[in-house]
């Protein structure tokens, strides 16, 4: 993958289960409608019709449905054919990508917590990937306890419930929790951690002034 002309930043929210990540896209898109500025919000798996395919095969059905390797690989793929049919192409545009999820997901959920190794799953990204980063990673985070509850009820308004990884057990999200702390240690010019675990509206006005802080004032 080559890395794109930095037209406009790409910002990744992370984190586990229920931490708000997708509520707090919409806002923050809301935000930068506002003040004008062109942008594209996506999400992981999925964000492309292809990807979306994928996005269904491994978010439903039983908990044993995949393999662990065989998930990361679909993972992966669903991400190379989103980052070549909408990330590159919009920040080459000049706008500004919000995505709910990115290859940080893979490396906390399916190296770690699926146990297919962190430093593999690394490796791969990067094969896919090259050097396209996030110019900005915001980690949310919040008690697993509280997260797999607050997801779980979302879930249930769901006619098709994408809750396959909330349903592999407790030691999967805290073994996830970790790497995400772990990544956000190794890449501190990247990575911010946010507590989640507070209003939606106290959220929004603190993940907006660490934006504003990185990228400077929206004119």
């Amino acid at each position: 993958m080559t890395k794109p002309s930095r037209n406009a930043p790409f910002i990744t929210l992370e984190g586990g289960e229920g931490t708000g990540k997708s509520t707090q896209i919409k806002l923050l898109s809301a935000w930068l409608s506002e003040n004008n500025i062109d942008h594209v919000c996506t999400r992981e798996p999925g964000g492309a019709p292809g990807a979306e395919e994928i996005r269904t095969m491994v978010l439903t059905g039983d908990v044993d449905r995949w393999t662990p390797m065989t998930e990361v690989l679909l993972y992966t793929a669903s991400r190379s054919d989103h980052v070549e049919r909408v990330i590159v192409p919009s920040i080459e545009s000049g706008k500004w990508v919000l995505c709910d999820r990115f290859a940080d997901s893979s490396v906390a959920y399916q190296g770690a917590g699926r146990g297919v190794g962190v430093q593999r799953v690394k490796d791969l990204q990067r094969l896919v990937l090259g050097d396209l980063k996030p110019d900005l990673t915001l980690i949310l985070d919040i008690p697993i306890e509280v997260g797999l509850e607050r997801a779980m009820s979302r879930e249930g308004d769901k006619a098709v419930k994408e809750d396959r990884i909330e349903r592999m057990g407790k030691s999967l999200h805290e073994q996830s929790r970790e790497v995400f702390m772990e990544i956000a240690a190794e890449e501190p010019d990247r990575c911010v951690v946010v507590d989640a675990n507070k209003s939606i509206d106290a959220l929004q006005q603190d993940l907006r002034a660490i934006i504003v802080d990185r990228f400077g004032p929206l004119e």
